[in-house]
């Protein structure tokens, strides 16, 4: 398995594992249309023998801001100055081997290479102890409004340069 960039060709994979995922976080197509239109270099998939495993959908944002869940954007801000996780998802024969990780530290490589000093996300799903494990803390200098991820759902961040 190997992550690669995503393409258009893609996106119906990529609908189908989020509905598989995701079930209760629903997205219309056009959402992960978008993303990837308006940030292909956030947007990745994992592939294995021509199958899609996984899929990422990231692009900058503004801080303490997180879009709403099957929200279209319109446009990337002017002003962004986080790398925001839209969604990282690996189906489940993708799991526990690492293949999250390597997206992530790539994914803050380049975002750090860009002169964002954060990355940040909204964990729902009980994954807020997934994404500390990856450097990512519940962030306590924003309350953004979260109702769209149902449930609990945790603003968090993870610094990529000193200061900010």
């Amino acid at each position: 398995m190997n992550w690669r960039e995503m393409r258009a060709a893609d996106l119906g994979a990529v609908s189908a594992a989020a509905a598989a995922i995701h079930p209760g976080y629903p997205e219309a197509d056009a959402v992960f249309a978008e993303r990837l239109a308006l940030a292909p270099e956030g947007c990745r998939v994992l592939e294995e023998a021509g199958a899609l495993a996984g899929y990422a959908l990231t692009h900058p944002w503004r801080y303490g801001a997180p879009p709403k869940l099957d929200t279209l954007l319109g446009a990337i801000p002017a002003d962004a100055d986080t790398w925001y996780l839209h969604d990282i998802a690996l189906l489940p024969r993708a799991r526990g081997l690492g293949f999250a990780g390597v997206l992530v530290e790539g994914l803050a490589a380049a975002a750090r290479a860009r002169g964002f000093a954060t990355m940040s996300l909204v964990a729902v799903n009980n994954s807020r102890p997934v994404w500390e494990a990856r450097g990512f803390s519940v962030a306590t200098d924003a309350a953004p409004e979260l109702s769209s991820y149902g449930g609990v759902a945790w603003f968090m961040m993870r610094r990529l340069r000193d200061t900010i």
